[in-house]
């Protein structure tokens, strides 16, 4: 806080996500790393899927509390301090780049239920190719269509939510999960709370790591 006056809108964005939003997500998703695991172990594949549910119906959670705070982020920037126009320019990115979190967090679940089916090499390509696209998308939004700082929020989300329908598309889809990936079902209401006991310990471990 000493020193956020010294800093500008793009220093300012991803200080937020990086001492906020990743490490959450990332560490909201790390219960499934032992659920998953148990359940794949145990052969108990139907689980994992609840178990995924589960984990993305939290992220969604913390998704949507996280989201009031990048609202309304310009009024605690300057609470803070910082300058009203820089204040006000990170604050139109942030609110812009709202769904990203969304589909951060369901990627993270997602990557976890893949990993602990020992599922690599897709993820890898699921990976880069939106990478890739991220770059006209971005062209394309700030230059091209003119939105300037917002487009850079517009297509991260963007290319988040391309990102993890590309992976649910491949769940879904591929016979490789037939057995872990049965469809939505509402049992997977009943283990949001029982995940929590290891997702919250697991994102402040993250968050205290990043910090």
């Amino acid at each position: 806080v000493r020193n956020l006056q010294e800093f500008g809108a793009t220093e300012i964005t991803m200080l937020i996500n990086q001492c906020i939003f990743f490490p959450l997500q990332t560490g909201l998703s790390g219960s499934l790393e032992t659920l998953c695991g148990q359940g794949y172990g145990a052969k108990m594949y139907h689980m994992m899927g609840v178990y995924l549910q589960a984990s993305i119906i939290t992220s969604a959670f913390f998704s949507v509390l996280v989201s009031l705070l990048w609202f309304y982020s310009e009024p605690v920037l300057i609470f803070l301090r910082q300058d009203p126009e820089v204040a006000r320019t990170a604050t139109l990115f942030l609110r812009y780049s709202i769904p990203a979190q969304f589909a951060y967090g369901f990627i993270q679940c997602t990557l976890r239920f893949l990993q602990t089916q020992s599922v690599v090499t897709p993820l890898v390509v699921f990976a880069l190719l939106p990478l890739v696209l991220h770059f006209g998308i971005t062209h394309a939004f700030v230059h091209y269509l003119g939105f300037g700082y917002a487009g850079a929020g517009m297509s991260t989300s963007v290319s988040l939510w391309l990102s993890f329908l590309m992976l649910a598309a491949y769940v879904c889809l591929s016979e490789r999960f037939k057995h872990t990936w049965e469809g939505f079902s509402t049992e997977a209401f009943r283990h949001v709370l029982p995940g929590l006991k290891l997702a919250i310990p697991s994102a402040v471990m993250v968050w205290l790591v990043h910090k």
